[in-house]
């Protein structure tokens, strides 16, 4: 059952040839006997998954149908889910429980999916090898001495090992889409207001957007289609019909123009992953797609604007975590002042506090014109580069990622080196555009990822390029041994 894709169990359900009861016991036995080597579970929820299973299946046997009915999930720690424990992988919030659902879990809920538990993640989101969670690195599937990527390396972890079909995710400069490619996954980032934020708690309010985690495009629509809408209690939510991203799936590539970015093809990029991309193009083509040479010129300045930016946000949305209201507080503080200071230093870990430190110096007076205004004046830069690119084609390619996955502590002592693994996944957070990464290929056994961006609100597009190349290709297929 475990081998299952949530199509595939989609389908088992329907035809009645196994119980989502069955199915959620059989995976809650496989993350008890081996998550403790991967670490991708931060909180189980067993009594809430077999009452949800259960409640599914009572509504097959009353005539309801649909994907997610029934089918099991995970949920990066970040989304609330009420009285459950929602930690951001942080000693912070490590005794906080949520008195709410985020819309995502709601709205899955709804849909008949079964929550298994809460994933691992880095701090708030801050990395990108889930090496900075208060609870411990996760470890890549593939290679249990090498980092599954950030920050929603939990949820990838979970995915590829075949603990559960799908999970959700969260993408603030990569964060779906390079932990994905690390693990031999399909990671959609959504355009940004796509997907609700509400109850997701906040790293950059401008760049983070929700999406899902599973091991193909197929099963990445079924997620999308419960996770997207619009949110009343969510500003920055976009009134956009939601369009059956399952339909267009089968779809002619016939003519499909692809743009691939010069700059993608720089010293930094692992010859061996060029090989594999150029590989992922010839194969397009073969199905009717036209390529083209394009060029993002400002691409060169998005990792610093990048963080400039996310810090300063940040900085703004975690000073709410004070000590005061709720996670975690100091013993016995003096005063006022050494609550904050205690409650802080000992609440975030090292990565949070200097993002935090950075943020509030970009955003100080007589630093914010300097810094910040210059970010979002490269940010508009960014986006028209995009906005002219589209002019000529209709999704760009490249590599999501610019190495294999690293061994674990491999950057520890070199921040910018892990800040700058993130060049080719950012762009789209800064533009706010949908980004997708799928499987194509090994480097050192290790998975590698090719990425694909479309213009706004086309998710379908990419979903479409995705599924026609998995047909023809089976990378997605590959199992890491002992998983």
């Amino acid at each position: 059952m475990h081998q299952m894709t949530l199509a595939e169990i989609a389908r088992g359900l329907a035809d009645k040839k196994f119980s989502s009861e069955e199915l959620t016991k059989v995976l809650l036995a496989r993350i008890s006997q081996l998550d403790p080597q991967l670490n991708s579970f931060i909180s189980l929820t067993e009594e809430l998954a077999l009452e949800q299973a259960k409640a599914a299946d009572a509504r097959r046997a009353n005539g309801e149908s649909g994907a997610l009915l029934g089918a099991p999930i995970a949920h990066k720690d970040l989304f609330c889910t009420q009285g459950i424990r929602t930690s951001c992988g942080s000693k912070m919030l490590d005794n906080f429980k949520a008195p709410y659902d985020a819309t995502v879990v709601a709205k899955l809920a709804a849909a008949g999916a079964v929550t298994l538990g809460k994933t691992n993640m880095d701090e708030f989101a801050m990395g990108s090898a889930n090496e900075s969670s208060w609870y411990g690195a996760v470890k890549n599937p593939w290679n249990l001495e090498h980092v599954p990527g950030g920050s929603s390396g939990g949820s990838a972890a979970a995915v590829a090992a075949r603990l559960l079909p799908a999970a959700t995710a969260t993408d603030t400069g990569g964060s779906i889409r390079q932990p994905a490619a690390f693990t031999n996954l399909t990671g959609l980032k959504p355009t940004y207001g796509r997907v609700s934020r509400w109850g997701m708690i906040a790293y950059a309010s401008s760049l983070d957007q929700g999406g899902p985690l599973a091991r193909t495009a197929e099963d990445c629509a079924i997620m999308l289609q419960g996770m997207a809408g619009f949110d009343q209690n969510d500003s920055t939510s976009i009134d956009e019909p939601v369009p059956d991203y399952s339909a267009s799936l089968n779809e002619s590539l016939q003519g499909l123009r692809i743009g691939v970015p010069k700059e993608y093809f720089s010293a930094g990029l692992d010859p061996r992953i060029a090989e594999l991309i150029q590989n992922s193009i010839k194969e397009l083509q073969k199905l009717g797609a036209v390529i083209k040479e394009i060029s993002l010129p400002n691409m060169q300045h998005a990792i610093p604007a990048y963080y400039v930016i996310a810090p300063a946000e940040a900085s703004s949305n975690l000073s709410r975590f004070d000590g005061v209201r709720f996670g975690h507080r100091c013993e016995n503080p003096e005063n006022l002042i050494d609550l904050y200071k205690r409650s802080r230093g000992e609440g975030f870990g090292p990565e949070v506090q200097r993002r935090i430190m950075v943020g509030a110096y970009a955003l100080s007076a007589g630093y914010y014109d300097a810094y910040y205004l210059k970010a979002q004046k490269i940010r508009r830069l960014v986006k028209n580069d995009f906005m002219t690119a589209f002019n000529e084609v209709d999704i760009i390619l490249g590599p999501t990622t610019p190495n294999p996955a690293w061994k674990l502590g491999a950057k520890n002592s070199d921040p910018v080196a892990a800040y700058l693994e993130d060049v080719y996944t950012i762009t789209a957070n800064l533009a706010g555009l949908p980004g997708l990464s799928m499987p194509a290929g090994f480097v050192d056994g290790l998975p590698v990822g090719v990425q694909l961006l479309a213009p706004y609100f086309q998710e379908g597009r990419l979903l479409n390029v995705a599924h026609q190349y998995q047909l023809n290709t089976d990378w997605h297929t590959r199992t890491p041994t002992g998983f």
